[in-house]
């Protein structure tokens, strides 16, 4: 890697970055639930980056690398599912009690 495409590479990191933080913290506080729950299912994307990078991987660092994008990256589809689960259930409606009328 040639030190041109190491600075070409960070600057991309930085922009995302603070552009990640620009948007979330644009978003109303009412919204914030829904939305991460939705976009924590975009990481199914990372999952299948990680099993592609595994697949190429040469040397023990991308090996590293890639699985612990996987693990992390499993982890958050997971908890994205439970919150987007715990969300939806607050909307359902409760059994009517037939027993007080």
């Amino acid at each position: 890697m040639t030190n041109t495409s190491l600075v070409i590479e960070l600057t991309i990191l930085v922009l995302a970055i603070f552009l990640g933080f620009e948007v979330i913290s644009k978003v109303p506080t009412m919204l914030h639930t829904p939305l991460m729950s939705g976009t924590n299912f975009i990481h199914g994307i990372v999952i299948v980056g990680a099993i592609i990078v595994l697949g190429f991987a040469d040397d023990d660092v991308t090996k590293a690398i890639g699985f612990v994008a996987m693990v992390l990256a499993t982890a958050n589809v997971v908890g994205g599912w439970f919150v987007t689960d715990r969300m939806l259930e607050m909307f359902k409606r409760r059994p009517v009690d037939r027993e007080r009328d």
